[in-house]
């Protein structure tokens, strides 16, 4: 099945989709004034040393301290096959020391930037471990013999003073040894600008940054079933013209300049698209539906048949839902990057034939994602419990923000609740202070709620604290905002 990537270039965003047969797989968004951090590398100095958590915080020039734990740093691990324990992280750091560190997790939320003291850079067909004197394989290459034919391969053309390590990448199965050795020169080029750079540079500072959106489409996404990558912007179209010719020159025939009236994005669809991934319901062909609900701990997808009742019964209808949800579920989370653990909720089923035709359905559409997953059975309740890695913020954080009327609950105050509120505040109020006049600033509904159903509790009020109280409407005001004054 052949696959069409589309970048979307402007001045202030790049996005990204990838299609396959006509619908959209993936999308990838980078914003020009918060761009992604994971895989930079920085001259970061300890802030604070925390032994009881193991962990320190180090201050890398980001607006909040990144995190370093123990299980991080590369000096704390046993190394060469030892038994002996990590070292504590007290010996190992102390507040203003400089340190070398790379971003593994973007900051999400209130967190900071997660960090590794192990650094590691990738290139078009191998990663650099400078640190790591040791030759691994991309767990993709399943073939034992081929495995270690690239293994010797890379082993022969590495330097004898080399001392760092290297993993060979899914896309030097077929790579020449002229390719992978400029792929060795490129990245310790790489990396001996970064030491070079952090001798002579002040803490704290960027010594490296990962690559573009677009240039990490031509190094990670492009793949021998990828037919067109179009580029909407003239100007990029050359700068990624000139990368792949130095990086990726197998990608160069593919690379098109989309000079259409119509924008790439409408043209495909995919603005729909991404509408449609913000919501909550996901329609399935079938008339069933899935409700995705992201919070801060989890994500919860729940299967549901909606109108679906084709089948000789109503087993049949549940298994043929569920089949189709799998393949749903795993393309939403490529599409929303929702990270973290993930609780699927499949409609209940008896059959436990079904159940493990579904669950292989899930992990068969589920090989196409980049992203590391592990998938767990059905539970005792009937729940597949899975984790996602998450490394950048899911396509809601970065389109979106806490709506202000609801503060994120997802559902308001009826106009009734808000009138008994403000009854009780008045009330309490007359108690305390004794003004001449109490004026009620709200919404237009909640004043006509006052004005209609629920006029008599407010004369009763106003009788009652012997008072008079006056309305105001607040046009600006959400249904849950009010004010009292004391006149």
């Amino acid at each position: 099945m052949s696959e069409d990537i589309l970048i979307n270039i402007n001045p202030q965003e790049t996005r990204v989709a990838l299609i396959l047969q006509g619908a959209v797989q993936e999308l990838h968004i980078e914003r020009t004034l918060s761009r992604g951090l994971a895989g930079n590398i920085y001259l970061g100095k300890v802030v604070r040393v925390l032994p009881g958590m193991q962990s320190a915080f180090i201050d890398i020039g980001l607006e909040r301290a990144a995190f370093l734990h123990v299980a991080d740093i590369w000096e704390a691990r046993p190394h060469d096959g030892q038994n002996a324990p990590a070292v504590a992280i007290e010996k190992l750091l102390h507040d203003g020391q400089t340190i070398t560190v790379q971003v593994i997790k973007d900051p999400i939320g209130t967190k900071g930037a997660r960090l590794s003291t192990q650094v590691s850079i990738a290139g078009r067909m191998l990663v650099y471990l400078p640190q790591d004197k040791h030759i691994g394989i991309s767990q993709r290459i399943e073939n034992e013999a081929e495995r270690e034919l690239l293994r010797s391969k890379v082993q022969a053309l590495l330097p004898p003073e080399e001392k760092g390590g290297f993993i060979i990448r899914t896309m030097a199965e077929d790579a020449s040894d002229t390719d992978l050795q400029m792929d060795v020169e490129y990245l310790r080029k790489t990396w001996a600008t970064i030491i070079q750079q952090g001798k002579t540079q002040p803490a704290p500072t960027l010594l490296h940054q990962d690559l573009s959106l677009a240039q990490r489409v031509l190094r990670d996404f492009v793949g021998d079933d990828t037919s067109s990558i179009q580029v909407d912007s003239r100007e990029n179209f050359h700068m990624l013209q000139e990368f792949g010719a130095r990086y990726t020159p197998s990608v160069l025939t593919k690379l098109m300049h989309y000079r259409g009236e119509r924008p790439l994005f409408d043209l495909y669809g995919v603005e729909e698209e991404i509408e449609r991934a913000l919501g909550r319901r996901v329609d399935l062909k079938s008339g069933g539906y899935l409700i995705v609900d992201q919070t801060e701990a989890m994500t919860t997808i729940d299967v549901n048949t909606g109108s679906f009742v084709n089948g000789r019964n109503f087993d049949d209808t549940i298994f043929k839902t569920n089949l189709e949800a799998a393949h749903a579920i795993a393309r939403q989370l490529r599409l929303r990057n929702l990270g973290g653990i993930i609780i699927l909720d499949f409609i209940d089923m008896e059959n436990t034939e079904h159940k493990s035709a579904v669950l292989a359905e899930l992990n068969k559409a589920l090989q196409r994602d980049r992203t590391k997953i592990s998938v767990s059975n059905f539970s005792a309740l009937g729940l597949v419990e899975m984790t996602r890695k998450r490394t950048r913020e899911s396509l809601a954080h970065i389109l979106c923000e806490t709506c202000p009327a609801c503060r994120g609950r997802g559902q308001v105050k009826t106009s009734r609740t808000v009138c008994y509120e403000i009854l009780r505040e008045v009330l309490r109020e007359a108690k305390q202070f004794n003004p001449r006049e109490f004026r009620i600033l709200a919404s237009q509904v909640v004043v006509d709620m006052f004005l209609e159903e629920e006029s008599q509790h407010l004369a009763m009020l106003g009788d009652f604290i012997k008072k008079p109280i006056s309305l105001q409407v607040q046009s600006d005001y959400q249904q849950e905002q009010y004010d009292i004054i004391l006149m």
